[in-house]
């Protein structure tokens, strides 16, 4: 469970903007969209792949 510790006289706003960080920050909505489907060990090792030659290719076209 999240606590959010707010201030005396605090914005409810941002209360609630520090709730919705800090929620993000968990992953809990990540975890829950990738567990929504299966997929395969092997589509997951190939998607990994494509993706560190992607950032790689940025890497090298900056220098």
């Amino acid at each position: 469970m999240l606590v959010i510790p707010v201030k005396e006289g605090e914005n409810i706003e941002r209360a609630l903007k520090k709730y919705k960080k800090k929620f993000e920050r968990t992953g809990v909505m990540r975890e829950l969209r990738s567990r929504k489907e299966f997929i395969k060990p092997s589509v997951q090792l190939r998607q990994q792949k494509i993706k560190a030659a992607y950032k790689q290719r940025l890497i090298s076209a900056e220098i």
